[in-house]
């Protein structure tokens, strides 16, 4: 292959942070890699997202404990992805809530999901060998849902399509926070690979629309004030705009996948080239944007096959 698959040669630990970005509201983030969030409620700990794998797990159960001691009752997982779902048994949580439509794609394609994601970034796999199996949520919802911490509410609702069918979004009304999962990145790829690029703008002004005063993304640091919160709903639509446009011009003109994997670098390198994942993203973008513009409307499932596949016809 002319460059190394995806992030197999990102090999580097990213520095973690941890900010508070409202009263008891903390985002957990490493410089590109997934994020995490913690909700501390009058009893209890939420958490948001829940890393790759046990050992990473304990990462931010470790920064949690830095700040609180009550017991973790819950995990919240924004969708179905193994990087964000995968070390939920190390938090000991009674409940897991995931979005019904996120639930069954763990079903549809859990397992192809976590063999392609491992192949292609080993890195955020540490410690592999501990994780029981697919995660499950104990609590489903098909539209919204509220849990109170105490006295503390914490709405989870999906919005829209977006990174995936499934995804939520948890908004936090005390301090007006969200957090987005992937609908939302700063300075960071967005990947595209199952994601819905006609629905994604819309989802990402209904997230405009709550006016937060602070957002932990996906991916990136936390963003803290509206000026920060809009630069990034912003940037994460110029990233989506950029992938698609032009890739669908070339399928509507009966142009070939390696053609428009050409037309959508010469739009995208030189505004994002610096941003996080980008060349792992990329590939996926391309080839899920040409198979939306083909009226591909459901995401086919990736597989460590189609995956290396897919790279060499683009890459080699």
């Amino acid at each position: 292959m002319a460059k190394t698959f995806a992030s197999q040669g990102d090999l580097t630990e990213k520095p973690i942070t941890f900010d508070e970005i409202g009263e008891g509201l903390w985002a957990f983030t490493a410089k590109g890699d997934p994020n995490s969030g913690v909700i501390i409620g009058d009893e209890s700990v939420m958490i948001i997202e829940a890393q790759a794998t046990p050992r990473l797990a304990d990462k931010v159960i470790e920064k949690v404990r830095e700040v609180t001691d009550k017991p973790i009752s819950h995990v919240v997982l924004t969708h179905y992805h193994a990087v964000r779902v995968l070390g939920a048994s190390a938090f000991e949580a009674p409940q897991i809530i995931m979005s019904e439509v996120a639930r069954g794609m763990v079903e549809e394609r859990g397992q192809e999901d976590w063999d392609s994601e491992f192949q292609r970034f080993p890195r955020l796999f540490e410690g592999h060998e501990s994780i029981p199996g697919l995660t499950y949520p104990t609590t489903t919802f098909s539209d919204k849902m509220t849990v109170y911490l105490g006295k503390r509410r914490v709405d989870i609702k999906q919005i829209g399509r977006a990174h995936t069918a499934g995804d939520a979004i948890i908004h936090v009304p005390d301090q007006n926070v969200m957090f987005t999962g992937d609908i939302v990145e700063d300075h960071s790829a967005c990947y595209c690979g199952d994601g819905y690029f006609n629905e994604w703008g819309g989802t990402l002004d209904r997230v405009l629309a709550y006016n937060v005063d602070a957002i932990a993304p996906g991916r990136g640091d936390a963003l803290v004030g509206r000026e920060a919160v809009e630069r990034a709903i912003e940037s994460t639509r110029d990233f989506v705009n950029s992938t698609y446009e032009p890739a669908a011009k070339i399928a509507a003109c009966g142009g070939t996948l390696k053609e428009a994997w050409g037309a959508v670098r010469t739009v995208c390198d030189p505004k994002f080239m610096d941003y996080a994942i980008y060349e792992h993203c990329l590939p996926f973008n391309v080839s899920r944007a040409y198979d939306e513009a083909r009226g591909i409307s459901h995401p086919r499932i990736w597989t460590d096959k189609r995956d290396l596949e897919m790279w060499e016809a683009l890459q080699g």
